[in-house]
């Protein structure tokens, strides 16, 4: 068996093996976000398990189906991912509500939008 040589390798098969690796990154990105994502979601433990096996046993077929089927964000996960947001941000709560506060006091905005920028920094 003759080992591989470069003078072998034409143009083609370098696009092609950039493409095969470009879809295998994506593969495996996709696989992970999909299993972080089973357990950052409010689901039982039974459905959870169901999903990982799944995924694991029919990689694409089961990253597809939970992609399609999975509900969308409840309330209280919606509030994690924001308040995760602004903590890999560094911006708070307080930060949120004096620009708010400057904002008011410029007359940019009324006190009802105050009062809507406020609640919503506090969630």
């Amino acid at each position: 068996m003759q080992p591989l040589l470069l003078d072998d390798t034409s143009f083609w098969d370098v696009v092609a093996w950039m493409i095969m690796v470009f879809f295998a990154t994506m593969f495996i990105w996709m696989f992970i976000a999909v299993f972080a994502d089973i357990f950052r979601r409010d689901i039982s433990g039974f459905a959870k398990a169901m999903w990982i096996l799944l995924i694991f046993l029919l990689p694409l077929l089961g990253i597809l189906l939970y992609m399609i089927f999975r509900g969308p964000p409840t309330e209280s996960e919606v509030r994690q991912m924001q308040q995760a947001q602004r903590s890999v941000s560094g911006v708070t709560s307080a930060d949120e509500i004096a620009k708010a506060q400057q904002l008011l006091s410029s007359g940019a905005i009324n006190q009802a939008e105050f009062d809507e920028l406020k609640r919503r920094a506090l969630l």
